[in-house]
Parts: C-alpha cells; structure tokens; sequence
C-alpha cells in the first residue's frame, strides 16, 4: 500500500458513523508493503480481523477472499477493507461477491486496487485492472461515496455503501488483462502458459534477499517500458528487462 492509499483510507474513516462500535474485517492483510490497519492506529472499534491466504504479518485469520462468506456468514461486518487485492484475484467477479455479502445492510467497504498502466506485480499472481467506470458498474448496486483516482500511481480508490438494491450484473463487465494487453471478460487455458511463464521471470529475477527488495521498491513505478517488456515476455518474444 503506498502512502497516498494509506490517506485515502484515513480519509474515508473520518466519514463513518458509528465506528467505535463497528465490526471490520480487512480482506488482503497480509503486511507485506503496508497495510489498511495503519490507518485505524489510534481508534476504538468493535474488532479488528485480517484476513488473508497464508500467515504472516497483520493476518488473524487464514482464509481466502472467495471463502469469506462460509468462514464468517453473510452480513457480519459493518466495515470491509481490501487493499491492493482485487488485480490479484482471477475470478474477480466472486470476489466481489463475497465482499459484498459479507457487509451488512448500511455497512461500508473500502477498496483500493490498480489501473491500466501500472506495471506487471505479480509475486506470485496478478490479472486485472480498473477503470472508474469499472468501479461504478461493479458497484452500481451501492452508494457510491468516493470514487477516484490514486494521485501518485495507476489505480483507484473507492468507498462505497450497501444499498439494498438488487445485485449489479458482472457477467458482462470485461476488464483489462495485464497478462493479455486487452479487455477480457475472462482468461482462458491459453492464459496460464503467460502466468506460467511470468512466474518463472519472477522466480529468476526475485532469487536473492536485496533483488527481492529492490523489486518490491519499484513495483510502485508506472514504468510503462517495463509493462511493454512485460507484455513482450508474455508473448514469447523474450525477457524483461527491468
């Protein structure tokens, strides 16, 4: 998380009603570069539960995004955050679904994730990006409080509020595919022989300690020369060169 996601976050808390008492469930906590939970340093809540796929740093509980509902139950918390989650996600649709059936009626979600540009930061997977318009077609069924663009970096920065409405339609929403350079509704088989292939790049690169960091470091440059180098890669056409 850089520091203007972290200031988008302390900013939308500050329009939330009721927070000592709110129930929060942070989706992706795995502190890895930062995390969400900076931004609650210094305030009362009802819980604080950070989840995420593997132990670590700032993670309470083990559990997938896609499995929240059956770990948790539909509407249990009255605040969601997930940070830097959603590109890294292939079937973001059930994503989606899962953080929005986890928040109560009336409750809030908070949700950062990365847009067309920002380069290729997969360690170990990373699939999509969106648009504004992506977000208010995603959430088209809520309350859109705050929709916009991270200032320092390609990506998005969205509060939005359960209304009640009917859930919005995502089948037909494509998003841009980092792994195929164009919007797609969905990867197909021919899709994992490029995250295969973008995997093996990362393991060659990321094979010692001070590579690792200097990786994480610039992870955050929307370096459109390393996303073309990337896509290059992807196509067969020989390694990046960062």
């Amino acid at each position: 998380m850089n520091p203007t996601g972290l200031a988008f976050v302390q900013r939308a808390l500050s329009g939330l009603e009721a927070l000592g008492s709110a129930q929060v469930l942070e989706v992706g906590a795995y502190d890895y570069n930062g995390s969400a939970r900076a931004a609650f340093q210094g305030l009362a809540v009802g819980s604080y539960v950070g989840v995420d796929i593997a132990e670590g740093p700032g993670v309470d509980v083990v559990c997938s995004v896609h499995d929240l509902c059956a770990r948790f139950g539909p509407g249990r918390f009255d605040l969601v955050v997930a940070t830097e989650l959603m590109e890294h996600v292939d079937d973001w649709r059930n994503a989606v679904r899962q953080l929005k059936e986890v928040t109560r009626e009336g409750g809030a979600l908070i949700l950062t994730t990365r847009s067309r540009g920002f380069p290729y930061h997969g360690y170990p997977y990373d699939f999509w990006r969106f648009e504004p318009e992506d977000g208010r077609r995603i959430f088209a069924d809520w309350d859109i409080d705050l929709l916009e663009a991270d200032p320092a970096a390609p990506g998005i920065f969205l509060k939005a509020r359960k209304a009640g409405r009917p859930e919005a339609d995502l089948a037909g929403i494509a998003l841009y595919s980092i792994l195929c350079g164009t919007r797609k509704l969905n990867h197909g088989p021919g899709d994992g022989d490029r995250v295969a292939r973008m995997q093996e790049w990362e393991r060659g690169l990321i094979d010692t300690p001070l590579a690792h960091r200097l990786y994480v470091r610039f992870w955050r440059r929307p370096w459109r020369n390393l996303e073309k180098a990337v896509a290059r890669t992807l196509r067969g056409g020989g390694g990046p060169r960062p």
